[in-house]
């Protein structure tokens, strides 16, 4: 689970490479588009121009470069030419790229036009629960700090925390130890050491954290059909705290906040 220095300053290239496709994702106009063109442009963004893998593409039999999650989509969403986003919707895209052999994974849930009020705090209350399980990363804390932390803020917003799914180690495989859950007690837990290099993605749910799995035997939904938001960031622990390999430029001010 520990990595080198070096293989970290690897993982942090791809790292910058993956931010440097959700930047490429903030200049487009979604609305309009099918979840399948928003693939295709990710897939040739990512092989064209950064001459990079896009790692999630034909990982466990999978065929698409990204995950399109809509609206009560909580995770695993499959693009299609005819899912067309529209004004309105909240969509997470989760994508994974691999560069000089590590790998590093990232997701962020776009709001698409106008979107409702109720829509947008779930958002927002998501992207907060990320950062704060982010700042609980530490050498010496342990894993149940980073859940409890998520736990808590979505809890006191009023919503509820998707346990089905998790964040997990990563390196030269997509997914390595440890589990990363969203929510636990604070003291409890695996100690985290310099070294360790994980995903924290936590999906938030505006109902039930209930989910269930579609025919597709991908797509994972609300079971009340209420809206799920989810953001995900690499991190790295480091000697005096942690390192967002997958950080991107606008969101400089959160890692100092």
């Amino acid at each position: 689970m520990i990595k080198t220095p070096e293989e970290i300053e690897l993982m942090a290239e791809s790292g910058r490479l993956l931010a440097s496709v959700f930047t490429f994702l903030d200049g487009l106009s979604l609305a309009g588009q099918s979840t399948m063109q928003v693939n295709d442009l990710v897939e040739r963004f990512i092989v064209d121009q950064l001459e990079a893998r896009p790692a999630s593409k034909g990982q466990y039999g999978y065929g698409y470069v990204l995950n399109c999650s809509r609206n009560a989509v909580v995770c695993h969403g499959v693009p299609a030419p005819d899912e067309i986003l529209c004004d309105g919707d909240i969509v997470n895209l989760d994508i994974t790229l691999e560069k000089n052999g590590y790998i590093a994974d990232s997701s962020k849930t776009y709001l698409v036009g106008e979107v409702a009020p109720q829509a947008r705090r779930l958002v927002q209350t998501t992207y907060e629960a990320l950062w704060k399980g982010i700042r609980a990363v530490r050498p010496g804390a342990r894993l149940g700090d980073v859940g409890h932390a998520i736990e808590r803020h979505a809890q006191r917003a009023g919503y509820s925390i998707v346990r089905e799914y998790c964040g997990h180690g990563i390196g030269r495989e997509m997914h390595e130890e440890p589990q990363v859950m969203h929510f636990g007690k604070p003291g409890t837990g695996m100690v985290l050491r310099e070294g360790m290099v994980f995903t924290i993605e936590p999906m938030i749910n505006q109902g039930r954290r209930t989910v269930e799995t579609q025919d597709d035997g991908w797509t994972v939904t609300t079971t009340d059909g209420k809206l799920s938001a989810q953001f995900e960031h690499t991190v790295a622990v480091t000697r005096d705290g942690v390192r967002v390999l997958t950080l991107r430029p606008d969101e400089k001010p959160a890692l100092r906040a």
